[in-house]
């Protein structure tokens, strides 16, 4: 394989990593001017995302299968949010001179790695040359009943599936040379291959009020969660470390509840649910009250009763 083949052959290189185009609802995939999907009876949910050099990576912390494996999981995560299960996925790549024929081949294995565990493919895209590598995913799925951030409701709990801080804790483990130590590994695995949490969001898709995935960080999600809905997110402190994240978190020389509350690219789904309907894999975290005094967000209890209000912090695109 040469360094940098033509747009041609890199496109049949693709077509070969990702193989058979789609579900037996893909009527054209890669190799025409656009992918065709057979319509359902459901309503569509798509997603997009997109993962910059620089801004959401850098190449000496990730290998290129681990950069298509992040980035195609981050925008699947948004389906999970929503209760929704994959049609396809599309993905615009975006490639600087010095990325070799060996390099896409590696972005691409890791694509059709993620796509496979959430039970999906890639069925087309684009490739473009650019000053740094970028890939923006777009993902097709369907659901009955869409989940969003606007319905909960005072009396319900929080709930969450997936891990807190595991992958901030990973990126600074990564930064500092120490992921080979055995403490590091389950968060050196959260930063470089997320998990986008299909099975939790179809799970509580017919019971949740409301649902997020945790991205940015749990209190600026969970605080969109809270303002669309009008209530007071309650955090249980008690219930937001697991040992892996505080032996992590100790190796990182970093607070782990920092990590948990701002730490962000988990992919964890939380929800709202009736306090006896929590679904299986989810753990309570907290609970959902009304504004007090007029006032809407989230707070954290202590075992003391207490309640401390939270800044929304976490990552912030534009900040």
């Amino acid at each position: 394989m040469t360094a940098r083949s033509s747009e041609r052959a890199r496109i049949d290189m693709l077509s070969r990593v990702f193989g058979a185009n789609g579900s037996s609802r893909t009527i054209v995939g890669i190799g025409d001017d656009a992918a065709v999907i057979a319509p359902g009876q459901e309503p569509l949910v798509w997603t997009v995302d997109a993962q910059v050099e620089g801004i959401h990576f850098r190449r000496d912390l990730v290998s290129m299968a681990d950069l298509g494996y992040r980035a195609t999981m981050a925008a699947a995560s948004d389906l999970a949010a929503m209760g929704a299960s994959p049609l396809g996925i599309l993905a615009g790549l975006v490639l600087p001179a010095d990325v070799t024929d060996e390099d896409l081949c590696a972005i691409a294995e890791g694509q059709r790695e993620a796509a496979e565990e959430v039970g999906t493919q890639i069925i087309g895209g684009n490739l473009a040359r650019g000053q740094e590598i970028s890939i923006t995913t777009t993902v097709l799925g369907e659901t009955p009943r869409p989940l969003g951030r606007s319905g909960a409701k005072p009396g319900e709990v929080l709930a969450i599936a997936g891990p807190l801080g595991l992958s901030a804790a990973g990126l600074v483990l990564i930064g500092r040379g120490r992921e080979r130590e055995a403490d590091a590994a389950p968060a050196v695995r959260a930063y470089r291959r997320p998990i986008a949490r299909i099975a939790a969001g179809l799970a509580a898709r017919d019971v949740a009020s409301a649902a997020i995935d945790v991205s940015d960080g749990l209190t600026r999600d969970v605080g969109h969660v809270a303002r669309a809905s009008g209530v007071l997110v309650v955090l249980d402190r008690s219930t937001l470390l697991t040992p892996e994240l505080e032996r992590a978190a100790a190796l990182a020389e970093a607070d782990p509840y920092q990590l948990a509350l701002e730490g962000g690219e988990d992919y964890a789904v939380v929800v709202t649910v009736p306090e006896d309907r929590v679904p299986a894999g989810f753990k309570r975290i907290g609970r959902v009250v009304p504004a007090q005094g007029g006032k809407i967000g989230i707070a954290v209890e202590h075992t003391d009763g207490t309640l401390t209000p939270l800044d929304e912090r976490g990552y912030d695109h534009f900040g």
